[in-house]
């Protein structure tokens, strides 16, 4: 039985029906994403395929920009790249789904609009994703959805609240001993010893941060922890941001680069799942975007010099140094 998505309409605060734009170049695709998006209460503003887009008169983007861009060719990316600077300047929302194999050149292109990357998604993929642009609409209403879709908005919706929930716990208010300006980070403390409320915790002091141990020593542990899989269900360890870190912490012994696609395998969960991880922690402070000196249209991922350091002190402090030396099976 085909699901019901179907929302009243969505305004503006002057009251104007928001809009969206749809750029496809499948035929079976726009007319999905059109259904999806008038259902969630859009209107229409234009619906074609990227060249068709990309060779017409630069029309006004809708308030929710949908785009289906599965080959990294030259054109396409020189068209999400401007896009990216359009919607970053006039507030638009930008859905882009993908596939694995053009991620790295599309994940590339988004620097100014805070895009959500889908990977290979499926339509309950695309419908939460226009979903989290809803959220910051005023009062939107919906309809009961089907009960499976309802208990996959709910379980999606969930894991997203989860990351924010864990991500808001590491980056709230200043607290004694931690960096102006909020973040991820305790760094300093007001002198050696010093407690913070409770006596539950220890504040570093602002001594020099040991090295990262040798990258062999963080693969080890890597291994380590898929080794459970092999054994139990994967998912009863699903920890995507500590694989992340882990992963990072090794590329940055190795000086070794490491591109979007490959932390998304390393995460260990679906790369939708992954690049909403990935975005939270940039935007945590915790990890950096670095682009490509040799292609502009891509961009690295590394742990922030901060991040580092907190990783390096982390191993030292469960016996994993510098000089360590790797155990022999």
């Amino acid at each position: 039985m085909q699901a019901d998505f179907t929302y009243e309409p969505v305004f503006d605060g002057a009251g104007c029906q928001l809009s969206v734009t749809i750029l496809a170049d499948r035929d079976a695709m726009r007319v999905q994403m059109q259904a999806d998006a008038e259902a969630a209460g859009f209107s229409v503003r234009e619906c074609c395929g990227l060249d068709e887009f990309a060779s017409g008169a630069s029309a006004p983007l809708g308030d929710l920009v949908l785009v289906d861009c599965g080959e990294a060719s030259g054109e396409a990316m020189a068209l999400l790249s401007r896009l990216d600077l359009r919607a970053g300047k006039s507030g638009a929302q930008l859905v882009v789904s993908t596939t694995m194999d053009a991620l790295d050149a599309v994940f590339g292109c988004f620097a100014m609009s805070g895009a959500q990357i889908l990977v290979d998604p499926g339509r309950a993929d695309r419908i939460v994703a226009i979903g989290r642009v809803l959220a910051h609409v005023p009062n939107p209403r919906l309809r009961e959805l089907a009960e499976e879709d309802r208990l996959m908005l709910l379980r999606l919706t969930e894991q997203v609240g989860s990351i924010a929930q864990r991500l808001e716990g590491l980056s709230g208010g200043i607290a004694p001993g931690q960096m102006e300006g909020g973040g991820a980070f305790r760094l300093e403390a007001p002198g050696h010893g010093w407690r913070a409320q409770g006596e539950d915790y220890l504040v570093v002091s602002a001594t020099p941060a040991p090295r990262l141990p040798a990258a062999a020593m963080i693969r080890q542990l890597i291994r380590q922890r898929q080794m459970r899989a092999h054994f139990f269900d994967g998912e009863l360890f699903a920890d995507p941001a500590w694989d992340i870190l882990l992963d990072l912490a090794a590329s940055r012994s190795e000086r070794r680069q490491v591109c979007v696609t490959s932390l998304c395998i390393a995460a260990g969960v679906p790369a939708t799942t992954a690049l909403r991880w990935i975005s939270q922690m940039v935007d945590a402070d915790l990890l950096v975007r670095i682009p490509d000196p040799h292609d502009r249209r891509r961009a690295h991922i590394a742990l922030a010099d901060a991040t580092a350091d907190l990783m390096a002190r982390y191993f030292e402090a469960i016996g994993i140094g510098e000089n360590s030396e790797l155990a022999v099976a």
